[in-house]
């Protein structure tokens, strides 16, 4: 038996339960260092049956299920079982008998600043393991009260951004999420919080292949929400600037063409607007919004337009010190996109080298399938392949 499996599973069950490792740890008649070496997988290599039953039957769970992984990862493309088991639980919201009352809304709140931190991170199995729990309490945090209905939205909207990490192995999911964040940041009616479930609403249409739809509708709230937001000081210029960035990446979504191509620019330059109103003050809200970040929207525009030599040189424009103004996980994926424009330029070096920086930066972001992928075409685009990408096509689980 696979104790970390097991610790695995007992801490999603117990997250999803709104139990503390304190609560749990009393109900098994244990102490809060005993679970935490348990869900680490170190205080056994073969758990007694009685203990799994016992923490079974505190969970309300059957067996099996701490036994038994009950949410297996694709084989065709591998997700984290916290990924998965945070797809799950988004199945069981709201939870219909709460196992417990909410912690206060300002222990919620430190507990959301941690995921998004992880978020930022690109620790992505941290922050889904931390949202399930959350979710469920926030839920009861958000009935008749606006700060909850806040709280309960921005959880929403993360883990609507970190299925979408995993393209079509969450996207139903990741859709899902964003759809019950907008709910919730309208009943906030707090427009920065709407305007930010707005954008994950917009991220969903486009992971659905519904780019027009997409831009039209990040357009809209942005320009019937800029008002309030240009208002509402750098938080509100914040979420304005990233709603019409999003609304540039629908644009270019389906491919060259004239008109997508004026689109996706206008809203570019629209973003850049926005970046300038704000300047160098930065939001507290994990989006990194500003010069920079529209620079990087740009490249990663171009080469989705198919431009992957303008991709390229708008992306030498980006100096590292540029790049270190903004947060790690955005970071990672401006590398990612730099290795697929130049692969697509024939510099396959300069992209096994970009995707290496990539991994040494965040090595959970080059584990995603849609990296894994990029890494794959390499290998196949490269005749002799060198000692750094066989490498790290080992650690993406591919054969070199």
């Amino acid at each position: 038996m696979n104790s970390g499996g097991v610790g695995r599973r007992v801490a999603y069950w117990r997250e999803h339960r709104g139990l503390t490792q304190a609560e749990f740890g009393r109900l098994m008649g244990q102490s809060r260092r005993w679970v935490q070496d348990w869900e680490g997988g170190q205080r056994q290599s073969d758990p007694r049956l009685s203990v799994l039953q016992r923490a079974a039957e505190v969970l309300r769970i059957p067996l099996e299920r701490l036994v038994f992984n009950p949410i297996p990862a694709p084989a065709n493309a591998p997700i984290p079982v916290e990924v998965a088991a945070l797809a799950e639980a988004l199945h069981h919201l709201p939870a219909r008998e709460p196992a417990a009352s909410p912690s206060p809304l300002t222990a919620m709140h430190r507990r959301l600043t941690f995921a998004f931190q992880a978020w930022v991170a690109c620790h992505y199995t941290a922050a889904a393991r931390a949202l399930p729990g959350l979710l469920a309490e926030a839920h009861i945090a958000a009935d008749g009260s606006a700060e909850g209905a806040t709280l309960l939205s921005r959880s929403y909207q993360l883990a609507a951004s970190l299925l979408f990490k995993y393209s079509s192995l969450s996207c139903t999911p990741g859709v899902l999420a964003a759809d019950r964040g907008l709910t919730a940041a309208t009943r906030s009616g707090d427009p920065v919080v709407i305007g930010g479930a707005s954008r994950r609403v917009a991220r969903g249409l486009i992971h659905q292949q519904r780019h027009a739809e997409a831009t039209e509708y990040a357009t809209t709230q942005a320009d019937a929400l800029r008002p309030v937001l240009e208002r509402a000081g750098t938080p509100g210029l914040s979420t304005l600037g990233m709603l019409y960035l999003v609304a540039a990446v629908g644009a270019s979504g389906s491919g060259r063409s004239p008109a997508a191509v004026s689109t996706a620019t206008d809203r570019i330059y629209a973003a850049a607007e926005v970046a300038d109103q704000q300047g160098d003050e930065q939001a507290e809200d994990f989006t990194a919004f500003g010069s920079v970040n529209v620079a990087l929207h740009e490249v990663d525009v171009l080469l989705r337009l198919d431009d992957a030599w303008a991709a390229v040189e708008a992306g030498r424009r980006v100096t590292p010190e540029n790049l270190a103004h903004v947060h790690r996980e955005r970071q990672a994926r401006h590398l990612v996109t730099k290795a697929r424009a130049l692969a697509l330029t024939r510099r396959r070096e300069e992209a096994v080298a970009a995707l290496g920086e990539a991994e040494r930066l965040a090595p959970e972001e080059v584990r995603r399938p849609a990296v894994v992928s990029v890494v794959k075409e390499l290998l196949v685009l490269v005749p002799s392949p060198g000692g750094e990408l066989r490498g790290l096509a080992g650690r993406c689980g591919l054969r070199a």
